[in-house]
């Protein structure tokens, strides 16, 4: 009798950066692709604690995840970061480029020069950055696997953010462009890039930016009336993240309240 042929091994589990990973939409997507199967690198600058209770939680639903401190906008740390995803996950297939701050609300003329650099820096440069490194490790035609690439924008992008924060409005135009320019650069190379572009969300974004407050202030904006949770943005980024979305690349995906 003939020996049968081996079974197919199992696909092996996609690996999934996520920068900015340990708090707010960050923080529950690295969880919800967790719940998905990902195993994952959770990026974070200053929240350590953080971090780890996110990677924890991502262990404790059956995965493999690791916390990796990482300034985005220091090439030297995100190349770091991919690094130690390949060396102790495997090779790089997703990257969620989430990164980011406000840092200071006021108009343009008020908000100090440093404070616009910063901001430009994390939220633009950041991106940049890490979708750069993702497309080298990813990309079929240098070697890589191919996978998918899901920046963070913002409806600030579109709205112009007056008298708040226009320059960070400006960085989250660039991630757009951005987003859609590298989508038609890696087409062929087995990668696809989207983007998603939440509104108002409760985050503590708003209190580092000096304004604890700002959330209930301007929430009357949203057409349905109530700001976003992080658990309704995550689903978003990971279906752009999976194979149910592999024919959607350079998209920009609202997921705002109407607004």
């Amino acid at each position: 009798m003939s020996t049968p042929p081996p079974a197919p091994s199992a696909p092996s589990r996609p690996v999934t950066v996520v920068t900015g990973g340990s708090r707010g939409i960050g923080a529950a997507t690295a969880v919800h692709l967790a719940r998905q199967g990902h195993d994952l690198v959770v990026g974070y600058r200053s929240g350590r604690l953080e971090a780890e209770a996110v990677v924890t939680a991502a262990r404790d639903l059956g995965v493999r995840a690791v916390a990796v401190r990482a300034d985005v906008a220091d090439p030297d740390d995100v190349d770091a970061l991919f690094a130690a995803a390949a060396e102790q996950l495997g090779p790089v297939t997703g990257l969620v480029a989430n990164a980011g701050l406000t840092a200071h609300l006021g108009d343009l003329a008020d908000t100090p020069v440093e404070v616009v650099r910063q901001v430009i820096d994390v939220n633009l440069l950041g991106v940049v950055l890490c979708v750069r490194r993702a497309a080298q490790v990813m990309s079929r035609r240098r070697g890589g696997p191919g996978g998918a690439i899901v920046t963070v924008s913002s409806s600030a992008a579109t709205l112009g953010s007056a008298h708040e924060y226009v320059h960070y409005a400006a960085a989250k135009a660039g991630v757009d462009a951005l987003t859609m320019g590298l989508a038609k650069e890696l087409a062929d190379d087995g990668v696809r890039v989207n983007a998603v572009a939440p509104g108002l969300v409760r985050t503590d974004i708003h209190a580092g930016a000096g304004d604890a407050g700002r959330l209930e202030r301007v929430t009357a904006r949203v057409p349905m009336g109530r700001p976003g949770e992080p658990d309704e943005i995550a689903p978003a980024i990971a279906w752009l993240l999976g194979p149910e979305a592999g024919y959607v690349s350079g998209a920009v995906l609202r997921v705002a309240g109407g607004l």
